[in-house]
């Protein structure tokens, strides 16, 4: 998920592997939007498509992202990891994101 922290909006997500060609897909969709700076966890891949001088890799600039990945767990029960609270269903778990993102 990208997250723009000033604006508090998502310019980008999707449910999917965490995965280089995810990432890579998730960047060309954001990176002509006008980026300041990208800040993620440690995650080897981001390095292969985030321009250096764009990207700080720290675990202290990452709250904000999860801080909604906490909401959306809080509120959508198969977002948790117990495999009995959600329908088996792969498009679900999308439009449950969703409608929280727009509620």
């Amino acid at each position: 998920m990208a997250v723009d922290r000033d604006g508090k909006r998502f310019p980008d997500w999707k449910v999917d592997a965490r995965n280089t060609e995810t990432g890579r897909k998730r960047w060309d969709a954001i990176k002509n939007d006008r980026i300041t700076g990208v800040m993620s966890d440690y995650w080897q891949p981001y390095e292969k498509f985030v321009p250096k001088e764009l990207h700080t890799q720290s675990k202290a600039e990452t709250y904000t992202v999860a801080g909604y990945n906490s909401l959306f767990g809080h509120f959508l029960a198969r977002l948790r990891r117990k495999p009995e609270c959600y329908s088996k269903s792969k498009d679900m778990p999308k439009y449950s994101v969703m409608l929280l993102m727009l509620k």
